[in-house]
């Protein structure tokens, strides 16, 4: 296996965790890679080494919140569905200053539309070939991926006055009724 240099790590990190500090901080809609190479103390040469833009950027570091969340999904595969779902509502929470600035950014598209594939995928997983036979599947998925990114949007931007595990006990209690 290769090994990556360290001032590439090192300027990786440095960007990366500037412009997470700028998400919670400013909103990613206001930020610029002016900004970020100001603030992480870098070249905008070194920024454009590493990443096409703000947006490439933002989808590396979707990316590496989808892995986590997929490592998350199969952790919840041993424990029950309820308790399962409280597993994936407490990562949001433990995130939630960077959940809440992507889901009030009217920039951060490509972060709904992962987040969205993503949920649909694990829903898929867990629907079996006769359940609704009469439904569309694309569309019982959208609806249901739908449906949870709303609550768990909700729940990152406090909108819902719930605990984790009264959310996650609600939304378990709704796909019941539906898959």
């Amino acid at each position: 296996m290769d090994k990556i240099d360290r001032r590439i790590l090192k300027s990786r990190q440095a960007i990366q965790s500037t412009f997470l500090q700028m998400l919670v901080k400013e909103g990613f809609d206001k930020i610029t890679v002016k900004n970020i190479t100001e603030k992480a103390n870098i070249s905008r040469k070194t920024f454009y080494l590493h990443y096409i833009d703000k947006y490439d950027l933002l989808d590396k570091i979707v990316d590496d919140q989808i892995v986590k969340l997929r490592e998350i999904c199969d952790q919840k595969q041993d424990k029950g569905i309820t308790e399962g779902s409280i597993l994936w509502f407490a990562y949001f929470d433990q995130h939630k200053s960077f959940f809440a600035a992507l889901f009030k950014s009217k920039g951060a598209l490509s972060f709904r539309k992962k987040l969205l594939s993503f949920t649909m995928e694990e829903i898929n997983k867990k629907l079996n070939e006769d359940s609704h036979p009469i439904i569309d599947r694309h569309i019982f998925l959208k609806f249901l991926g739908t449906a949870t990114m709303g609550v768990l949007e909700s729940f990152v931007l406090e909108e819902v006055d719930s605990d984790i595990e009264a959310v996650a006990t609600q939304v378990v209690q709704l796909y019941k009724k539906h898959i």
